[in-house]
């Protein structure tokens, strides 16, 4: 069994797949090739997003939309500790410091109401994370923000692209929302790639020209910039993928149900669910839940040949590199860094698969 099956996805978009990347070839337009506009449109029309801005990854995003606010040494930016150390990692990079707020303990996405007691002057802009797939509390970090004179709110979406949010998606929910295309994520690509989306002109004009190394046109070099394109045939592979994402957001949708269903009546409260907010959709870029005594569980579940990961094991502010001055506890940062466990999702992961994985997990549960 996969934990993700990229490769029944690839059977089912084959000619699709191959036909965009035969097209590339032979075209020859490697870097910044027509579909990499075509792309652009598709995804900001998908969004409702005025402007979308495909990079060379996730992290690339982060990085490009900080750069584009001029986030400067010394700039603080809020963010979670529970999450992959791309979002503080552009942070440090850029000279800024993160400050970390602890998650709700039932989505394990930010708390918004201890946003505020976090703000000082050095803020320079608050980034939460739409993690394992939900967005987070987006309208209320939003009003925190515009409170405290109109901050900018990035939205880390490496996760939650296509979920939605009071019937809004995911990555136009703020002044920026930056997603991934990494190969498992829900849209991936086969290498890296990534995007940045905003409603904002002039951030918009910022971030494609600190893409290709800070040109406005070509040898006019008019900020600081990285390399951060995405690839054409990565686009190309993506574009031949928006075909049946829907379908695939649905199938999510479906099977994160049938999980939910299927681990309440048989594993009962040996588990623990992740909450899903009834006025937003949760793509589950992965099902992710909550057990005690984790490492057995976990071997007991290899032994019957079904995959796991932890998404997340240690908390930023526990990381060597994001150490923090002065010691915090972040309480309930550090109990879901101990008890979350990622179980085999992908759409075309069957039922029976499924039901296989949830007999496994009880099993596992009874023995140990």
């Amino acid at each position: 069994m996969e934990f993700i099956d990229l490769k029944a996805q690839y059977s089912a978009l084959r000619d699709s797949i191959n036909a965009r990347i035969q097209t590339v070839l032979d075209h020859g337009q490697y870097i910044m090739g027509p579909e990499v506009h075509e792309l652009e449109q598709q995804l900001a029309a998908f969004t409702g997003a005025k402007h979308c801005i495909t990079v060379s990854s996730g992290t690339e995003a982060l990085l490009i939309a900080l750069m584009a606010l001029n986030l400067r040494p010394g700039d603080e930016v809020i963010t979670t500790p529970f999450t992959f150390a791309a979002t503080a990692e552009v942070i440090v990079l850029l000279g800024g410091v993160p400050v970390f707020v602890d998650i709700q303990p039932g989505t394990c996405n930010i708390d918004p109401a201890l946003i505020e007691a976090a703000i000082t002057p050095k803020t320079r802009a608050i980034m939460p994370v739409s993690l394992y797939g939900q967005a987070a509390d987006m309208d209320e970090i939003n009003a925190i923000a515009a409170r405290h004179g109109g901050l900018p709110v990035i939205e880390d979406a490496a996760q939650s692209f296509g979920a939605t949010y009071k019937g809004r998606r995911s990555c136009n929910l703020s002044t920026f929302g930056c997603t991934s295309f990494f190969p498992s994520k829900p849209l991936g690509c086969y290498g890296d790639g990534g995007a940045i989306f905003t409603n904002d002109d002039q951030l918009a004009i910022a971030s494609r020209e600190i893409r290709v190394h800070g040109q406005s046109a070509r040898y006019t070099h008019t900020r600081l910039g990285v390399g951060g394109r995405m690839d054409t045939l990565q686009c190309a592979i993506v574009l031949a993928k928006l075909e049946r994402f829907q379908w695939e957001l649905d199938q999510r949708k479906h099977l994160g149900e049938q999980y939910r269903s299927l681990i309440t009546e048989t594993c009962g409260s040996s588990v623990e669910l992740l909450e899903v907010k009834p006025d937003r959709d949760c793509v589950w870029a992965q099902f992710t839940v909550k057990v005690k005594n984790r490492e057995a569980v976990q071997d007991a579940l290899k032994q019957t040949g079904v995959p796991t990961a932890v998404h997340y094991p240690k908390p930023l502010h526990l990381q060597p590199a994001y150490a923090l001055p002065t010691p915090q506890t972040f309480e309930h940062s550090e109990r879901m860094a101990k008890e979350v466990m990622s179980l085999p999702m992908s759409p075309d992961l069957s039922s029976t698969d499924l039901q296989t994985v949830v007999n496994a997990l009880a099993k596992s549960l009874n023995t140990h």
